[in-house]
């Protein structure tokens, strides 16, 4: 009788652990990708942005 809450609440506990577990590596893996753009930005010349040139 005390035995099946006792497996739901287990069973949701664990799927709950698996979210989270997949929710940190695939938020690591954005930060990563996020970073590894900025940082190649950074050491790009900048290139000018609607400048007029002289005729």
């Amino acid at each position: 009788m005390v035995m099946w809450p006792a497996v739901t609440l287990i069973g949701f506990l664990v799927l709950t652990a698996l979210v989270i577990a997949m929710g940190t590596q695939s938020t690591a893996r954005y930060e990563r990708e996020r970073d590894e753009r900025t940082s190649g930005a950074r050491h790009a010349a900048p290139e000018p942005v609607g400048a007029a040139r002289a005729a």
